[in-house]
C-alpha cells in the first residue's frame, strides 16, 4: 500500500511557509540544548561553551567591582525616589540629572529595587546583556553563514578585551550594544522578508539605544538605511515607504522621553546636567552630540582632542598604544575579510542575504571606526566596545567565506586560464589575512613585553601558531590536502584569539576603573592604560577612592555604604564653587548630625563630589555645576529660595570658583553665611540669612 506524503505547506506572499503545527514545548526545550535538526552535532555544545566562557569573564567576582560611582549614585537615588528614577537624577532630591538619558539607569535601578542595592546587583544586568549580545550575534551570523562562522564570531566578541572590561562595570555601554544588535536582528529580518513590522521594531530598538547613550546609537543608521534600501526583498516603492514608516518609529521611540522632560516646567523637574539651557535637546546636539565629534560644545566649551583618554584623533587612533590592545587585534583580518567577501558575492542578486549581511557588518565596523578615530571631543577607550560586534561578525563570516573559496579553489582543474588565474589569486587572500592578523598581534604583545608571563606565553603562541597556520594553509592548498587546510585554519583561529584572550583574562581577574575601564597591562597615555584601583565603597561597602582625572562619564567609585561604615574621602576639585575643598568623612558626619530636616545634606561644586557623598551618606546632595562644574544648575535666586524654605543649610565654597554665577554665589554665601570653623570652605545658611 502506498502512503502519500502530506501536501506542502501553503506559501505566503513574502516567501515564508506556514507551519502545519507549532512544535510542542518538549521539542523547543530539546532544540534549546541540541540545536536545529540540520545543525552539526558539535554546534550547540560549542555555543553553550562560548556562553559559559562569556558568563565567566563578565560575571567573575562581581561583588568586588566598584563600578562607576557617577552612575551608581544616580541608581541609588532612583531607588529612593521614583521621580529621580524617571529623570535619571543624580540625587534623590532631583536637583540635577546625569549627563545621559536614563534607560541604563532604569535597568540597573529595577535590579537594585528587586534584589537590593549593592555592586553585584548593578553589574548583574550588565553581565547578562553582555552574554545576551554574544548569543544574539551568534544567531545573526549563523543564519547567513552557518555555525562555524557564528561560533567564531561569538568567541571573538566574547574575547574582545574592552568588551570584557566595560561589561564588568556600571557604564551604560553594554546595554547600548545589546539594543543595537536587537536593531540589527530586526533589520536583517526586514531585508529577508521585505515586511514592514521588523523594520519598525528595528527603529524601536535603536530608539531605546538612543535613550541609553544618545547620538552614539545613531552611528549605525547609515548602514541600516542603505542595506535595507538596496537589498530588501520588495519593490523600490515599498522599500521607500517602509523606510519612512520605520523612521517614524525610530523618531518616536528616540524622542518620547526627551519631549516629555522638556515639556515639564523647569521648576518641577531637575536641571538637565550637561546642557546650557536646561533642555534635553541641547544635551543631544551639544555635549552628547556634535561636541563629541568636533571637540567643542556650547555646553562645555572646548573638550580638547581626548588625548588623555584614547590618544590623538586620527585614523591611527585605534592602533595606538592606548587603544591597540583594547580593540584592534582582529581589525586587519576583518578588513581583508570584508573586502574579499564582497568581491566573492559580487555577482549575487540584489537581494542576496549574505552580501546584505556583509554590508551591514562592514558598515557597522567602518562607521564606528571613522567616528571614534576622528572624534576630537571627549573620548574614552570603552566607547569602542560598540565597534566589537562588527569586527567579530566580519571575522567569523568573512573568515569562513575566505576559507570556503580557498578550499574550493584548491580543486580548480580543467578550467580556463583566466578563471585559473583568479583561483590562484584567491589562494593568497586567506593566508595573507592570517599573516596580517598574526603580525599585528605580535606587535601588540611586544608592546607589553615584560608585563607578565601571560603575555609572553601569548606572544609565543601567536607567533608559532600563526606561522604554522599560514604554512599549513599554503601546503594544504597546493597539495589539495583538505584535512591539513582544516587543521591550519583551526590553528589560525587560536592564534588570532590568543592575544585578546590574555587581555580579557586580565580584565576579568582584576578590578576595573569605573571612570575608564580597560583591559590588559598599563600602556601609559594618562587615563588610557588599564588603571584598576581596587576600592569598593559607598551605603554597605568599604572605602573607595575618588581620586583621578575628571572626564565626561564618571569617576572610579564604589557602592553606597552607611556613613559609619565608609571611609570615603570625597575630595574633588572641579573649578567651580567649592572646587578643591576637602569633603572628608568627618565633615560628612558633621553634616548628617546637623542636617536639621533639610532635603539636601549639602551643596557642592560638581557631580564627582556629590556622588561620592551620596554613596557614603545615603542622603541627597546638590551638585551645583554638573560634571564639569560649569553647568548653570544653581543660581543665586534658586539658592536663596532653597535656604529660605529650609531645604538646604550647608554649602561648600572655595576661592577657585569660576563663572559669573558661581562668583556671585560665592560672594553672597561668604557675606551672609556662617563658616563652620572646623571645616574650611563649609558654610551654614538659615532662613534668617536671606534678605
Amino acid at each position: 500500500m502506498t502512503t502519500l506524503a502530506p501536501p506542502p505547506a501553503p506559501v505566503r506572499d513574502d516567501g515564508s511557509r506556514h507551519r502545519a503545527a507549532p512544535p510542542n514545548r518538549g521539542s523547543l526545550a530539546r532544540r534549546l540544548f541540541t540545536g536545529a535538526p540540520d545543525d552539526p552535532r558539535w554546534a550547540r555544545p560549542a555555543l553553550w561553551a562560548v556562553l559559559v566562557l562569556a558568563t565567566a569573564l563578565y560575571a567573575w567576582n562581581l561583588s568586588s567591582i566598584s563600578g562607576n560611582t557617577f552612575y551608581n549614585a544616580a541608581v541609588y537615588s532612583g531607588t529612593k525616589s521614583w521621580k529621580a528614577f524617571f529623570f535619571g537624577a543624580l540625587d534623590a532630591g532631583s536637583f540635577i540629572t546625569v549627563d545621559k538619558p536614563p534607560f541604563a539607569l532604569w535597568v540597573m535601578g529595577l535590579s537594585a529595587r528587586v534584589l537590593g542595592y549593592g555592586t553585584w546587583q548593578l553589574t548583574l544586568p550588565m553581565a547578562a546583556v553582555g552574554v545576551g549580545s554574544v548569543a544574539l550575534l551568534y544567531r545573526l551570523v549563523k543564519r547567513d553563514f552557518g555555525p562555524v562562522a557564528a561560533t567564531i564570531a561569538a568567541l571573538a566578541l566574547t574575547l574582545t578585551p574592552i568588551t570584557v572590561a566595560i561589561t564588568r562595570d556600571t557604564n551604560p555601554d553594554p546595554i547600548l550594544v545589546f539594543l543595537m544588535l536587537l536593531g540589527a536582528a530586526a533589520l536583517l529580518k526586514a531585508v529577508r522578508t521585505g515586511r514592514l513590522m521588523p523594520l519598525v521594531w528595528s527603529g524601536v530598538a535603536i530608539g531605546f539605544a538612543f535613550n541609553t547613550k544618545m547620538m552614539q546609537a545613531y552611528v549605525v543608521l547609515p548602514a541600516f538605511f542603505l542595506v535595507y534600501l538596496w537589498a530588501a526583498n520588495a519593490s523600490l516603492g515599498r522599500r521607500i515607504r517602509n523606510l519612512a514608516v520605520g523612521t517614524v518609529a525610530l523618531v518616536v521611540s528616540s524622542a518620547w522621553w526627551m519631549v516629555v522632560v522638556d515639556l515639564i516646567p523647569a521648576s518641577s523637574r531637575p536641571y538637565i546636567g550637561g546642557s546650557t539651557d536646561n533642555t534635553v535637546w541641547d544635551l543631544v546636539i551639544g555635549y552628547n552630540g556634535f561636541g563629541r565629534i568636533f571637540g567643542a560644545s556650547s555646553s562645555v566649551g572646548s573638550q580638547g582632542n581626548g588625548a588623555s583618554f584614547g590618544g590623538e584623533a586620527g585614523l591611527y587612533r585605534m592602533f595606538n598604544e592606548i587603544m591597540g590592545g583594547q580593540i584592534s587585534w582582529l581589525i586587519p583580518f576583518a578588513a581583508i575579510a570584508l573586502v574579499a567577501g564582497l568581491v566573492l558575492r559580487g555577482r549575487a542578486p540584489r537581494t542576496d542575504a549574505r552580501r546584505a549581511a556583509l554590508l551591514l557588518w562592514g558598515g557597522w565596523f567602518v562607521l564606528h571606526y571613522l567616528t571614534f578615530a576622528l572624534a576630537e571631543g571627549t573620548f574614552h577607550p570603552y566607547y569602542v566596545t560598540a565597534m566589537a560586534p562588527g569586527i567579530a561578525a566580519l571575522t567569523g563570516a568573512g573568515g569562513v567565506m575566505l576559507y570556503q573559496a580557498f578550499r574550493e579553489g584548491s580543486a580548480a582543474v580543467g578550467v580556463p586560464p583566466l578563471e585559473r588565474s583568479r583561483e590562484w589569486g584567491r589562494a593568497w587572500v586567506l593566508p595573507a589575512a592570517v599573516a596580517a592578523g598574526t603580525v599585528w598581534a605580535v606587535v601588540l604583545l611586544q608592546r607589553v613585553s615584560g608585563s607578565g608571563t601571560l603575555y609572553t606565553a601569548a606572544e609565543i603562541a601567536v607567533a608559532a601558531l600563526g606561522t604554522l597556520s599560514v604554512l599549513g594553509l599554503l601546503a594544504g592548498r597546493f597539495t589539495r590536502r583538505h584535512r591539513l587546510m582544516g587543521v591550519a585554519a583551526l590553528a589560525a583561529v587560536v592564534a588570532l584569539l590568543a592575544g585578546p584572550a590574555a587581555y580579557s583574562v586580565s580584565a576579568a581577574t582584576s578590578g576595573t576603573n569605573g571612570t575608564n575601564p580597560t583591559a590588559g597591562p598599563s600602556t601609559g597615555g594618562g587615563m588610557g592604560g588599564g588603571q584598576r584601583p581596587g576600592g569598593d565603597g559607598g551605603p554597605g561597602g568599604s572605602s573607595s577612592s575618588t581620586s583621578g582625572s575628571s572626564g565626561s562619564d564618571g569617576q572610579s567609585m564604589g557602592r553606597p555604604p552607611s556613613a559609619s561604615e565608609s571611609g570615603t574621602d570625597a575630595t574633588r576639585g572641579g573649578g567651580g564653587t567649592g572646587g578643591g575643598t576637602q569633603v572628608g568623612s568627618e565633615m560628612i558626619s558633621y553634616l548628617e548630625k546637623n542636617q536639621d530636616g533639610a532635603t539636601w545634606l549639602v551643596a557642592v561644586a560638581t557631580d564627582q563630589t556629590a556622588s561620592s557623598i551620596i554613596l557614603e551618606s545615603g542622603r541627597p546632595v546638590i551638585s551645583m555645576g554638573g560634571w564639569s562644574g560649569s553647568d548653570n544648575a544653581m543660581t543665586l535666586a534658586k539658592l536663596k529660595s532653597l535656604v529660605k524654605s529650609g531645604k538646604l543649610h550647608y554649602i561648600v565654597i572655595s576661592d577657585s570658583g569660576q563663572g559669573s554665577s558661581n562668583s556671585e554665589i560665592s560672594t553672597w554665601v561668604k557675606k551672609n553665611g556662617t563658616e563652620v570653623s572646623d571645616y574650611s570652605g563649609l558654610y551654614r545658611l538659615d532662613a534668617s540669612d536671606v534678605s
